[in-house]
């Protein structure tokens, strides 16, 4: 039987996806569901845009939804639509955290909380910083990252404040999250993807293996497997800052010159530039008739 949900639900999306949630369960554990809709939905938008990674997923996806009957596919698939219903309806929140904690599935699962959306506002509005718009006007995009993403709520909240200050986050902020947690991590996924925010999610523990870009730069992430792009992440102005980024290294690389050896001094390896790692290969982005470049 499935538990009480223990936190109240804002709205009648959240209400409906407990209800079509609680249909799944029927016959499969409550957490084996969740984290086989969280990775399912995760790979099915990550295989529209990042061809690199597309085969192993969707082999991850087949063998999950190998687990279930018709009924209990169609009721992931709802819980998906729900999903992109309630973020469309109703950007400013952490829909998908807000659902992980009603259901109670944070003592499930390594005993997680997640911090309450209104707290991640408050630090949103924090970070924001008068020097933000300054930052962007003179290098064209800034970078905000959480180490500790969870389900994405203070990224979105960063999302939503840049909203309120009337900057267009899909061009001026680049968004870099990494969580220890796989099922998490795809959560927060989902969620950057669903609200059109350019960045990636690295799934890696950040004390050990913390994110990194080529050079430290955080337009291209060292590449692997456990690093999930969203589609906005291949929109044309990301990618021409890529680019150029990329020519400008190759322009400017400036290698120590080769000295000659004294005799009797042992031989010093002189420091090569950098490997560089090749973009994931990418299909258009479908855009709407008013401009709006959309996912679906």
């Amino acid at each position: 039987m499935a538990r009480s949900v223990t936190r109240q639900l804002r709205n009648d999306r959240q209400k409906e996806f407990i209800r079509i949630f609680d249909q799944a369960c029927r016959r499969h554990n409550r957490w084996t569901v969740w984290a086989d809709f969280v990775v399912m939905a995760a790979a099915s938008i990550s295989n529209t845009v990042d061809k690199s990674n597309a085969k192993g997923r969707e082999e991850t996806y087949m063998s999950l939804a190998s687990k279930y009957d018709k009924q209990e596919l169609e009721c992931i698939c709802r819980m998906l639509a729900e999903t992109v219903s309630g973020i469309d309806e109703n950007p400013d929140q952490d829909f998908l955290g807000e659902m992980f904690m009603a259901l109670d599935l944070g003592n499930d699962h390594n005993g997680q909380f997640f911090t309450p959306y209104n707290v991640c506002k408050m630090m949103a509005k924090m970070t924001y910083g008068q020097g933000l718009e300054e930052k962007i006007e003179q290098r064209g995009w800034v970078s905000v990252n959480d180490p500790a993403c969870g389900a994405g709520a203070l990224l979105v909240a960063f999302a939503n404040e840049c909203k309120l200050q009337n900057v267009n986050y899909q061009t001026s902020v680049l968004f870099v999250a990494q969580d220890i947690d796989y099922i998490v991590g795809c959560m927060c996924y989902i969620q950057l993807s669903l609200l059109g925010c350019p960045g990636y999610v690295v799934i890696a523990n950040s004390l050990t293996h913390p994110c990194v870009g080529v050079d430290e730069n955080p337009l291209i992430p060292i590449h692997g497997e456990n690093i999930w792009y969203t589609p906005m992440y291949f929109r044309d102005v990301w990618h021409y800052r890529r680019l150029w980024w990329t020519v400008d290294r190759l322009v400017c690389s400036d290698p120590r010159p080769v000295e000659p050896i004294a005799e009797g001094e042992a031989a010093v390896e002189v420091e090569q530039p950098a490997e560089q790692h090749p973009e994931p290969v990418t299909q258009p982005l479908s855009e709407t008739p008013a401009g709006q470049l959309t996912l679906f």
